[in-house]
């Protein structure tokens, strides 16, 4: 089977569109993990992603009648812009269906390169189902985004730039897997050549589609899947990408979205380059597989499928990235509502570095605070910090995987605070250096105003933006504003801000 394949690739026409991308060493990553890591730069192909492979080599093998009429696919994206491309190419007519819930940087890209789009369904099994209706009815050839020989041997092209670029067989190759078109056609020709070469697929937690087909020995279609990495989010296997997989696919890990996120920041540390959630999975599975078997001095690849990611997602992606290195621990505290309290928890801490803190006085007894801390890589020294606070009276609860607490709470913390009299607001710059936060409640200490709000976010700047609300009688301003300048950090009062006063006062 795998011989049948190879010379499917070898033959492949995809160069008239696509291009040889690299595969790069990643020094940054090398030297962290202690193996060689190699990326393969699918996200430099023109329309960012390797889906123009398989795209242009089915379009190019149909006949004149079939062109003529044209061609129909359903995508979520990435294999839509493929279809596209390559039709524009050949001169052939092309409609894409595609999900109303797929990106709008991959809609808007579709309709650039010249195809019609139509939006039908939330899925991407409701517009492949739409999309099969209309091939009928209207004798439009469709093109399958990866249940499809030729589909599978153009996106092999892959592999056999892998075994000429590199030489010498490496220890593994990560590949992502959604339909398994992709996968497919990578370890069909790498298993060929290079037989010793381990074949992960990588799949995000929540569409496990591979994995499962592989735990019960067919394919399956699962009752959901999430849509984080939309470009993967396909609840069945292919039935080709399957049989080859079953043969020549060695292991599927699954990653989170947080270990997704971690791997974006990697590759973009290596590359400054921003791949897509489903384009960063393979790096993902390449980490979990050296945590899991502790080996260095290896040579692994990994394939970064695509960079097609919306501009307004970074956001969320920037903030989970420290959660999935292990590199940030959300906790919930309990701390006692008495003066010092809050410099004795900064003291616990050490010189751990605060990401986040959200903190509104709400009794007179004790107080809960949303706090992110900076850990260690290893997850013993989570563990230590919540013992450390344990033993000095500071109950925490562990919320770094707690989807709801990270996605929704951490925003919510707050509120109104009736009780808090005489309360002022200011915003204050915090220089991000550890200690900068002990050193305001230290002088804070010799001081009679209560804290009876504080909010922190770390945003990556030399300054951290802080929000704190102080409880000072209007006889004590003056020296509380004598007390700011001896403090020395910049601030500005926003007691009058509107915002304030209708959601916190």
């Amino acid at each position: 089977m795998s011989r049948d394949y190879v010379t499917k690739i070898l033959k492949a026409r995809v160069y008239d569109v696509a291009r040889e991308t690299p595969l790069e060493h990643a020094p940054k990553l090398s030297a962290r993990l202690g193996n060689a890591v190699w990326l393969k730069r699918e996200d430099l192909q023109p329309i960012f992603t390797f889906k123009l492979r398989g795209a242009y080599n089915k379009l190019a093998s149909l006949d004149d009648e079939a062109r003529r009429r044209g061609v129909i696919a359903a995508s979520a994206g990435n294999h839509a812009q493929g279809v596209a491309l390559a039709a524009r190419e050949l001169g052939i007519p092309a409609l894409v269906v595609m999900p109303e819930t797929a990106p709008r940087i991959k809609i808007e890209a579709v309709e650039r390169l010249g195809a019609e789009v139509l939006l039908a369904g939330d899925s991407y099994e409701s517009a492949r189902e739409h999309a099969e209706t209309l091939a009928a009815e209207r004798g439009l050839t469709l093109v399958p985004p990866f249940d499809d020989p030729d589909v599978i041997a153009g996106q092999g092209t892959i592999a056999m730039e892998i075994v000429g670029q590199q030489g010498a067989p490496l220890d593994a190759v990560f590949v992502e897997v959604g339909g398994g078109g992709l996968i497919a056609g990578v370890s069909a020709y790498i298993k060929a050549l290079w037989p010793e070469t381990r074949i992960v697929g990588v799949e995000p937690e929540e569409a496990p589609t591979l994995h499962a087909a592989l735990a019960a020995g067919e394919r399956v279609v699962l009752d959901r899947v999430g849509t984080f990495a939309d470009g993967v989010a396909v609840r069945q296997i292919g039935a080709e990408p399957f049989r080859i997989a079953q043969r020549c696919v060695d292991e599927v890990m699954l990653v989170t979205d947080d270990e997704i996120c971690a791997a974006i920041k990697d590759i973009f540390e290596d590359t400054r380059s921003i791949a897509e959630p489903a384009g960063a999975l393979g790096v993902a599975g390449l980490k979990r597989y050296l945590e899991r078997e502790g080996d260095t001095g290896g040579r692994f690849a990994a394939i970064v499928s695509g960079a097609n990611v919306n501009f307004d997602r970074l956001r969320h992606i920037a903030e989970r990235a420290e959660l999935g290195e292990h590199r940030e621990t959300l906790l919930a505290v309990t701390i006692p509502e008495r003066p010092g309290s809050l410099l004795r928890f900064c003291e616990i801490l050490g010189r751990r570095a605060i990401t986040e803190f959200n903190y509104r006085y709400a009794d007179d007894d004790e107080a809960h605070i949303f706090v992110g801390i900076t850990v260690g890589e290893t997850r013993g020294d989570r563990h230590e910090l919540l013992a450390a606070l344990a033993r000095d009276g500071y109950p925490a609860l562990d919320l770094s995987d707690d989807e709801m607490a990270k996605l929704h709470v951490r925003h919510m913390v707050g509120g109104r605070a009736p009780r808090a009299s005489h309360e002022v607001l200011y915003r204050f710059d915090f220089p991000e250096r550890p200690g900068a936060r002990t050193h305001f409640l230290g002088h804070m200490g010799r001081k009679p105003w209560n804290i009876s709000m504080f909010h922190y976010r770390n945003h990556g700047s030399a300054y951290g933006r802080v929000l704190m609300g102080l409880q000072v009688p209007p006889a004590e301003r003056p020296g509380f504003l004598s007390f700011l300048d001896e403090v020395g950090y910049g601030y500005r009062e926003e007691t009058d801000n509107p915002a304030y006063r209708m959601f916190l006062r």
